[in-house]
């Protein structure tokens, strides 16, 4: 059914149920009353659905249908390997609690109607949490899935690799497609069972044996849908993309080639999306942040245009990336290579002294950059005053200089104004060619990443606030206020260690947290408190609402720097561009209107994907990694402490847990109030931040977790 009709249909279904005369009726029996064929049942169940998913209709046990009276409500199932779960309702703070006997049949991720009951008692482990039962399974969340083989006589059962999913999936020999024990497959689910009855399926793929190279990682990304090929449509409209800046291509632009500018990115970046320009009038700074204007090569409902927006994001993953766009563009011509006429959408701003953006343009420009830098040669000539290196780029030094300069009054400004800055490392995974982990370290941040995220931060928020107040539909990064009651946990944990929080009537001002971070620098506690505060904060997102970003401590933020790799910077170029061409017509305020909070909510969505999946193979590069060392000593700091152990994390950003069960000796009780584990006899504590030596007692690749034991 059309979007159109669909809305049509919902209206007219909206009004009978909300009709004074409507009593709850049975899909049969709405069916009845309103005529409706056995053959357009289908519709109706459509229909239905899409109002339980807006809240506005409810279903009963029974299968009775009426207007939502708050009773029930509509969210993600999210499956416990132990059988009890969560629902997630879009919007809430707080997950319904789903008893192991209340799931209904619901599996991990699957979108559920849930009958909400009374909060559970004061007794409950889950102490006052809201508590419901699952009633209706509305969609299925997790048809296809990652598994690996076990092969018997005449069938075959698929082991999920997502625990969460709870049960071996069924496969008739004739449905294995020739899977043998040890095969990673993609499995598709044709029955999800019920009571004893476990899952059927059948094997769509076969992606390698698990110890092939390469086929870990390929599993992650058929585990999280990631697209990896390109129709040959796209590629077809690739290819007659232009790989030079015409004349034509120039015309009405600014010519911004006279200004020295330079890219800095990592070494084996390929995708060089943002440009600096910088000079000084008087006590002024001339800071061009320029940036590859991709809309010129991707136009809006071309095909890939369309498939940058499903994918939303470039992934970047230990051995690969999945990028958002061909690599033809974005290596190519959208590409800011040194040398090359390049289009770009620049942002040029003046800054005082104090860091005041005094005036601002954005312009649709010519550029061509003079230098491709790396941050390692940005540092070497800036922090280490490597003589070899400023004589090789001696003519750029007074600008780098600038650079260094101006970026400091920027942060320093920003850090004024309670900006808070978590600094905790990265982590770089270097394999070999049969993709091993040979290292693992912290990939730190230096006087030349700080620069660019400094001038990144400074264009992303002048394009903000312009488009704010112009208000013209757009599409800002936000970040809400932490939730009170979570940063009052965090101020009486604080108080532990003489720290205070001052906290308003209604919510706590990020300066606050700043200042909080800036005290505990360098101190025992740094880790444990930085930790906890990141934890007490909410989650950024794209909306069409600019509500500011609490992190960042600014009313105006967006995502203005990337269009190579995030969809909402390519969207808001285009909206830029129709504004700065003088397009922006009623009939074009109404297509953005339209079109821009599914783009907000798809990309949020697809930026989580990404970092879920990152976050995977990096927690499985790390276990293979460590599997040589078991048996070995390390020393490592306290970076989580719960009721059934406590985790550690080395210098190379290795965590692993220390189970309560190994702590021989001594009986351990879990304080919540101040994250410890204490011993009833011997006294013994520990705590986050407690640096600890710890011996690698096993690795569970399955699993993906390392298990230390306390040195001796």
């Amino acid at each position: 059914m059309n979007h159109k009709l669909l809305e049509e249909r919902k209206q007219t279904i909206y009004a009978f149920i909300c009709d004074d005369l409507y009593v709850p009726m049975k899909l049969k029996e709405i069916a009845a009353v309103l005529n409706i064929p056995k053959d357009r049942r289908g519709e109706l169940v459509e229909v239905l659905e899409a109002l339980i998913l807006e809240g506005k209709v409810e279903v009963s046990a029974r299968g009775k249908y009426c207007k939502s009276q708050g009773k029930y409500a509509v969210g993600v199932f999210l499956a416990h390997p132990h059988g009890f779960g969560f629902v997630r309702i879009e919007d809430q703070e707080e997950d319904i609690f789903i008893p192991a006997s209340e799931t209904g049949g619901a599996y991990h991720q699957d979108i559920v109607q849930v009958a909400l009951s009374a909060a559970a008692g004061s007794g409950s482990s889950h102490g006052r949490r809201k508590t419901g039962t699952v009633v209706k399974i509305i969609e299925r969340g997790m048809s296809r899935i990652v598994c690996t083989y076990e092969q018997h006589k005449t069938f075959g059962f698929a082991v999920p690799d997502q625990p969460k999913f709870g049960n071996d999936i069924f496969i008739s020999q004739e449905r294995s497609k020739g899977a043998v024990t040890g095969h990673k497959v993609v499995v598709e689910v044709t029955d999800f069972g019920g009571g004893d009855k476990k899952p059927e399926g059948k094997v769509l793929e076969i992606l390698g044996h698990i110890n092939d190279p390469g086929t870990d990682i390929l599993s992650v990304v058929r585990a999280y849908n990631l697209p990896e090929e390109f129709s040959d449509k796209i590629m077809r409209q690739v290819e007659n993309v232009s790989h030079e800046v015409g004349d034509a291509d120039m015309a009405g632009r600014v010519d911004l080639r006279g200004l020295m500018t330079v890219t800095i990115d990592g070494e084996d970046a390929k995708d060089l999306d943002d440009a600096i320009s910088i000079s000084m009038e008087g006590d002024l700074y001339h800071l061009g942040v320029h940036i590859a204007d991709v809309t010129n090569y991707v136009q809006e409902h071309s095909a890939l245009d369309e498939e940058a927006k499903k994918r939303g994001t470039s992934v970047y993953l230990v051995d690969r990336v999945i990028p958002m766009l061909p690599h033809a563009l974005s290596n190519g011509i959208c590409s800011l290579n040194a040398g090359e006429d390049r289009l770009a959408l620049s942002c040029l701003m003046t800054i005082d002294g104090k860091g005041n953006v005094t005036d601002h343009t954005i312009a649709e420009t010519v550029i061509r950059v003079d230098r491709r830098m790396s941050y390692t040669n940005v540092k070497k000539i800036l922090e280490d005053k490597d003589p070899q290196v400023c004589t090789e780029y001696e003519t750029f030094l007074p600008m780098f200089e600038k650079m260094e300069e101006l970026a400091a009054i920027l942060r320093k400004k920003r850090m004024k104004r309670g900006s808070i800055d978590f600094d905790f490392p990265e982590t770089k995974i270097i394999l070999n060619e049969q993709g091993k982990p040979t290292e693992i370290k912290p990939y730190e941040r230096n006087v030349a990443t700080k620069i660019i995220e400094d001038f990144m931060l400074a264009a992303n928020e002048t394009v903000a606030q312009d488009y704010f107040w112009q208000e013209i539909p757009f599409v800002y990064r936000t970040h809400d206020i932490p939730d009170t009651e979570k940063i009052r946990k965090l101020s009486t944990f604080i108080n532990n260690f003489g720290y205070h929080l001052h906290i308003g009537q209604e919510e706590v001002h990020p300066k606050e947290l700043q200042k909080l971070l800036v005290k505990i620098e360098g101190t025992p506690e740094e880790a444990l408190i930085s930790r906890l505060t990141l934890r007490s904060m909410k989650q950024a997102r794209y909306s069409t609402q600019g509500t500011g970003h609490f992190g960042l401590a600014t009313s105006y933020y967006c995502h203005f720097t990337s269009p190579i790799r995030r969809y909402p910077d390519l969207q808001i170029h285009r909206i830029i561009k129709d504004n700065l061409r003088g397009r922006m017509s009623e009939k074009k305020l109404e297509h953005y209107e339209h079109i821009l909070p599914e783009v907000a909510k798809h990309s949020s969505e697809t930026e989580r994907r990404a970092d879920e999946a990152e976050r995977e193979v990096e927690k499985m590069k790390k276990v293979e990694y460590m599997e040589q060392y078991i048996g070995e000593e390390f020393e490592g700091v306290i970076s989580g402490v719960t009721e059934w152990g406590f985790y550690v994390e080395l210098p190379n950003t290795v965590e692993g847990l220390v189970h309560v069960n190994s702590l021989t000796g001594d009986f351990f009780h879990y304080d919540a109030q101040t994250y410890e584990l204490w011993g009833e006899t011997t006294g013994t504590r520990y705590k986050l931040g407690q640096k600890i030596k710890v011996l690698v007692a096993g690795t569970d690749k399955f699993m993906r977790t390392i298990d230390f034991e306390v040195a001796s």
